[in-house]
C-alpha cells in the first residue's frame, strides 16, 4: 500500500505523520481521533499557486473551507497565500475570528439569510457568490441601506455533468444551484445586476461537481459559457471555475497532477479569449484536493464477529458520527493497522463503526493486518468532509483535531466531553432534578 504525504514506518513497525508515532498519537489524544499532515497541506497549496504562476495571469485560489474548517486551518490557508470561500455565518465567523483578510473573502450558499448577508457587508468582505434572483434583490436592497457596493459573482449551471456522484454533481442544469445558462437566466441576471447601483458585477462563478479525475468536463463548462457570453457581449472581469479535483482515496483512484488541471482551463479560456476579449483573472476553489489526502482519522480496535462464510467484523471507536461519507454516498477508503506495519496484509475484514445503525459501515471487505482489540487503525484520506460532517449521534462526543510538522503535534480542536453534549440542554419547566 502506498502511504500519503510524511507518513512512514518506524523502527517499530508503526507507522508515523508529520515525524510522529500515530500510536502515540493515540495515546496522548485518545481516539477516534483527525490528524492532519501539515506539510502535505503546504505542498498542495503551493503547486496550485505554481501552476497559475507558471501560466502568468491574474488568479485566485480560495480554500474551499467547507471540506475543513477550524481557526488553525484557517490561518494556514493564509500561511499559504489562499483565499477563501465560506458558505455559511459560521464558517464566516470561524474566518473572521481567525484572522483571516476579509478581502479575500467569498460568500457562496444559495440560501444565505438576511442576517449572513447583513454579517457579511458589515465584515466588508471581498466578494459575494450568488446564486438566485432573490438573494440579487436582498443583497443589492441590504448593501443600499449601509451605502456600500456589494462585489458580486453569479454562480451559473452550465449543463455540464461531470463524472462523480449524483448527490454531488452540481453544474447540470436540474441543481438546486446557480442561474441556469441555457434558459436566459444568466443574460437576465447579468442584466439586472449591472443596472444595480449597490452591486459591482466582478463576473461568473461555475463548480461542475466533485471528485473529477479529468480535464474534459472543465474545458466543455469554459467553451459552453464563453458560447453564450459572446452572444451577450458581457466580458467578465473574474471567472471563477470551482473546485472538484479528484484525489486518491483507494488504489483505483487516479489523480492527475494539479497543474494539469490549471493549464487545461487557462488555455481553455485563452482560447475562447483570442483578440477580441480581456482575458479575465481566474479564480478557483479547491478544497478536498488541499486537505483530503493530508488528513487521517485514528481509531482503537474494539470487537470482532464472524459470520461463518459470510463476513468478519471489525468494530471501532468511532464510525458514522466522525465520517459520514460512507454512508451518505458509499465513499471507499483503505485502512491499515497502524501498530503491525510490518506484519502481513492476509485477513479480510468488514469495519464497522460503534453507533447503532447497520449502515454504520466504513470499509466492506478490506484485506489489513491480524487485528486484535487495543490495536490502533488508521483510515486515510479523511481530511476532508470528516470533521466537517461529524455529529453527535447515538450521543457520542466529537473527535479531536491534531496537526503534525516536523515531529511536533499541535492540538487544534479538542475532543468533546459529555458535558459538552449536554450544554445546552434544559430540563423540562416544573421537572424535579436530583442533586
Amino acid at each position: 500500500m502506498n502511504l500519503y504525504g510524511t507518513s512512514a514506518i518506524t523502527d517499530k513497525g508503526h507507522l508515523s505523520v508529520g515525524g510522529i508515532d500515530t500510536v502515540q498519537l493515540s495515546e496522548k489524544y485518545g481516539t477516534a481521533l483527525y490528524v492532519y499532515d501539515v506539510a502535505m497541506i503546504r505542498e498542495k497549496a503551493k503547486a496550485f499557486r505554481k501552476a497559475f504562476e507558471q501560466e502568468e495571469v491574474n488568479y485566485q485560489v480560495a480554500y474551499a473551507s467547507k471540506a475543513f474548517s477550524c481557526i488553525a486551518m484557517i490561518q494556514l490557508a493564509e500561511e499559504e497565500g489562499l483565499s477563501l470561500d465560506v458558505v455559511s455565518g459560521g464558517e464566516l465567523y470561524t474566518a473572521l475570528k481567525a484572522g483571516f483578510p476579509v478581502d479575500r473573502i467569498h460568500f457562496h450558499g444559495n440560501n444565505k439569510s438576511e442576517a449572513e448577508i447583513q454579517m457579511a457587508l458589515d465584515a466588508e468582505i471581498g466578494c459575494f457568490v450568488v446564486d438566485n434572483f432573490y438573494e440579487l434583490s436582498l443583497l443589492e436592497q441590504l448593501a443600499e441601506e449601509k451605502n456600500v457596493t456589494a462585489n458580486v459573482l453569479l454562480r451559473i449551471t452550465p449543463g455540464i455533468e461531470a463524472h462523480t456522484h449524483d448527490y454531488i454533481l452540481t453544474g447540470q442544469e436540474d441543481s438546486k444551484f446557480g442561474f441556469d445558462l441555457q434558459s436566459g437566466q444568466v443574460e437576465q441576471a447579468i442584466s439586472r445586476a449591472t443596472e444595480m447601483r449597490a452591486i459591482h458585477l466582478l463576473g461568473l462563478h461555475c463548480h461542475i461537481g466533485s471528485q473529477i479525475f479529468e480535464t474534459n468536463g472543465f474545458v466543455m463548462a469554459i467553451e459552453k459559457i464563453y458560447r453564450y457570453l459572446k452572444s451577450y457581449g458581457y466580458e467578465p472581469e473574474v471567472l471563477n471555475l470551482g473546485g472538484g479535483f479528484g484525489i486518491r482515496y483507494t488504489e483505483a483512484d487516479e489523480p492527475i497532477p494539479v497543474g494539469q488541471y490549471v493549464e487545461a482551463m487557462i488555455n481553455a479560456v485563452r482560447t475562447q479569449v483570442g483578440n477580441d476579449m480581456t482575458m479575465p483573472e481566474i479564480w478557483i476553489e479547491p478544497g478536498r484536493s488541499l486537505v483530503g489526502e493530508a488528513g487521517m482519522t485514528l481509531y482503537t480496535v474494539g470487537s470482532h464477529k464472524k459470520v461463518p462464510e459470510l463476513r468478519h467484523y471489525l468494530a471501532v471507536d468511532g464510525g458514522m458520527t466522525d465520517n459520514l461519507r460512507p454512508a451518505l454516498y458509499q465513499a471507499k477508503y483503505e485502512a491499515t493497522i497502524a501498530n503491525r506495519m510490518n506484519e502481513p496484509k492476509d485477513q479480510l475484514y468488514s469495519v464497522a463503526g460503534k453507533c447503532c445503525e447497520s449502515g454504520d459501515m466504513l470499509i466492506w471487505d478490506c484485506t489489513l493486518q491480524r487485528a486484535i482489540a487495543g490495536d490502533t487503525m488508521a483510515v486515510f484520506s479523511t481530511g476532508a468532509y470528516g470533521y466537517s460532517m461529524a455529529n453527535n449521534y447515538n450521543r457520542l462526543p466529537r473527535p479531536a483535531v491534531v496537526f503534525v510538522e516536523n515531529g511536533e503535534a499541535n492540538l487544534v480542536v479538542r475532543r468533546e466531553s459529555y458535558e459538552d453534549l449536554i450544554r445546552h440542554d434544559l430540563p423540562l419547566k416544573h421537572a424535579i432534578i436530583s442533586k
